[in-house]
């Protein structure tokens, strides 16, 4: 596998130095690792490219990348393996919301005849959906596809419904796209978009087995509250960044409160409940609808 790392530069003209500066800042400012094509288009000729490699400026992967120690592990996996960075390692990247138990391995989208991508990488051998040319992470809609192959039907779909509000998706575009896997065709037919947060996904999936009607991001006395189960149970998801302030924590209990006067019931439910005590929750939600408190 072909790599140079960068090392400290012996002497050379103090105008080749800077040049290959500039190019090594460059990349820096790019996540440490540039494609040498990306490169040329920057205006750095191939020839002070080969020259910052051999004075050990930056370094070279395989035959197209040039890197800085700056580089991101993932990133680097990538270029060491001829792929790019899919499912949740690309998610990640994205910044969608992901499950806090997914596989932390890096996951690499590989061409279907492509060689083994590195030790303690996992593959998906794939033709990719749409060019990642000179890119090191794979396409929204290879993502997605790689994502509902990989992971359990329901964490995919909160994988998704945080794709579809953080890319500004159209859920429309996304049932035309031939997916060539049946998980991603049904998870397709499946999202709405409606989810304000991962957390409230998360939380919409597990009560949609339940069969009891509900409604995601409803209106209820002039409020948008996360979801409103049957007529009358509102249940409110506080994630882990949100309502840490003792001014927003105060908003909270007043809505509430002017819920509750309205004759509605509040069920109010933490990042760490839901995600780590899902058991309590499904016993409070159990227990408010055995009483009624839906209807």
């Amino acid at each position: 596998m072909t790599q140079t790392a960068p090392s400290h530069p012996t002497a050379f003209s103090p105008r080749s130095l800077e040049r290959c500066g500039r190019l090594r800042t460059w990349i820096d400012e790019r996540g440490g690792i540039a494609h040498r094509d990306a490169a040329s288009d920057a205006g750095f000729a191939l020839t002070v490219q080969r020259e910052a490699v051999r004075m050990g400026i930056v370094g070279k992967v395989r035959r197209h990348w040039l890197m800085t120690p700056s580089c991101a592990g993932d990133l680097l996996t990538a270029a060491q393996s001829s792929g790019v960075l899919t499912c949740v390692s690309a998610a990640r990247r994205y910044g969608w919301w992901l499950p806090p138990d997914v596989d932390q391995r890096v996951h690499i989208q590989l061409k279907p005849h492509g060689r083994p991508p590195c030790e303690d990488a996992v593959a998906h051998w794939s033709a990719p959906l749409a060019p990642a040319r000179g890119k090191l992470l794979a396409s929204v809609e290879d993502t997605l596809r790689d994502v509902a192959s990989c992971l359990g039907h329901a964490s995919a779909l909160v994988v998704w419904e945080s794709a579809i509000r953080t890319e500004n998706l159209a859920i429309d575009a996304l049932r035309l796209i031939p997916w060539r896997r049946i998980e991603a065709a049904r998870l397709a037919d499946e999202v709405r978009g409606l989810s304000d947060s991962g957390l409230e996904t998360f939380f919409a999936v597990r009560l949609t087995a339940w069969g009891v009607p509900f409604v995601q991001q409803a209106v209820v006395a002039g409020h948008r509250v996360d979801l409103l189960v049957g007529r009358r149970l509102v249940i409110q998801i506080d994630g882990f960044s949100y309502h840490s302030t003792a001014a927003q924590r105060g908003r909270d209990v007043a809505l509430d409160a002017e819920l509750v006067m309205r004759g509605y019931t509040v069920l109010r439910f933490t990042y760490a409940q839901v995600i780590h005590d899902w058991a309590s929750v499904e016993r409070a939600l159990s227990r408010a609808i055995a009483a009624g408190l839906h209807r």
